[in-house]
């Protein structure tokens, strides 16, 4: 299988840099082919320009890169952290450049803008691994888990995707080694149970 595997965390050691390496690891393992993207390390840039709109233009060639490895993708994981209940900016950019109309989703030639999107990613099923400092009750009571609505719903089901798995670990900043490797160990299971090892028949 091809997976498709994006961070978004600017500080190289982070734990969602380790959440990144440990599913790179286990999918390679298992025989899939991964594309990994460390945005920010590639300075991915965000900003969707408006020539970049239209559905038949010219796409430079990172994006066009971009778009031709998750239009091609079995499968996606993406990790990054809860900041302020939104993904970091420079993911959101890479949602706007990258999961784009004719690539991820298309709305029929009739529609005025409130029809029902055809999703186009080929994907089978995505995994979201995010990281909190909030404690997870209070993030529930408090804030509702925006993230779940905005990937499950408003994304990866909205271009396709028909299984969305995703894991939020907390509190980070206070977490112990135990801690931390009990759950890298997890995302290794999720991994594998998702993605499992490719057949040599």
């Amino acid at each position: 299988m091809k997976i498709s595997l994006i961070l978004a965390h600017p500080r190289p050691g982070s734990f969602n840099h380790a959440i990144a390496g440990t599913a790179a690891r286990v999918l390679h393992d298992a025989g899939h082919i991964v594309s990994v993207h460390d945005l920010y390390a590639e300075a991915f840039d965000p900003l969707l320009l408006s020539e970049e709109v239209p559905r038949d233009t010219l796409l430079p060639d990172d994006i066009a890169q971009h778009c031709a490895e998750i239009a091609s993708a079995d499968g996606i994981v993406i990790v990054h952290p809860d900041w302020w209940g939104m993904p970091p900016a420079i993911l959101k950019g890479w949602i706007d450049r990258v999961l784009r109309p004719g690539v991820a989703y298309r709305f029929a030639e009739t529609d005025s803008g409130d029809g029902i999107p055809a999703g186009l990613l080929k994907a089978k099923a995505a995994i979201v691994f995010n990281t909190s400092n909030t404690p997870w009750q209070r993030e529930i009571e408090i804030f509702g888990d925006p993230l779940e609505r905005l990937w499950k719903d408003c994304v990866l089901v909205f271009c396709g995707v028909p299984v969305v798995q995703r894991r939020m670990f907390g509190v980070v900043v206070t977490s112990t080694d135990a801690q931390r490797k009990a759950w890298l160990e997890e995302v290794s299971r999720l991994v594998s149970e998702t993605f499992p090892q490719e057949s040599s028949a």
